[in-house]
């Protein structure tokens, strides 16, 4: 799927989205708003890079971060449920996404590169997808966008009746 129909599906079910990136730098939240009508729809985007940010900033849990390091499933989900609240003006925002992993061109803590979490939560809970990507650094950061979208797409599919929008 593409920016442009996370942005179509957000837009007919009065979603809002925030999105939390770490290998992906800011890539995702650019694809999204290279869609026109983006403002509608995307309250939030950080990019927290750094793994003390990922608490500070999101609120991913400090133990957590420390036992397993940035690279992790739960760290994912904790990213996007941090973005999703980190949004609230009148109502967190509806779905939060969040990426993390290993792009190279060097293993990072442990964990291969092509390792990618990606996080996604609402406020039914958050959940992860692991992926394990294959090429160069670009080429991982790339899947890693697409997979994202893809994961909006599949939760703002899947659940428009219970989404609920918050101006």
């Amino acid at each position: 799927m593409t920016a442009a129909d996370v942005v179509r599906l957000a837009r007919e079910a009065g979603a809002t989205i925030a999105v939390a990136e770490s290998l992906t730098g800011g890539a995702l939240a650019s694809a999204i708003v290279d869609v026109p009508g983006a403002s509608a729809v995307l309250r939030l985007g950080v990019v927290a890079y750094d793994t003390a940010m990922k608490a500070a900033v999101l609120g991913v849990d400090a133990e957590l971060l420390a036992q397993r390091g940035a690279v992790d499933g739960d760290v994912a989900a904790q990213m996007a449920a941090g973005a999703r609240l980190l949004a609230d003006v009148a109502g967190p925002a509806t779905v939060g996404v969040a990426t993390t992993g290993v792009a190279g061109p060097e293993p990072q803590d442990g964990h291969a590169v092509g390792e990618v979490h990606v996080g996604v939560a609402t406020a039914a809970g958050a959940r992860s997808i692991r992926l394990d990507l294959a090429g160069d650094r670009a080429a991982i950061r790339a899947a890693t966008v697409a997979a994202a979208l893809d994961a909006l797409v599949a939760e703002l599919a899947a659940h428009p009746p219970t989404i609920t929008a918050h101006p």
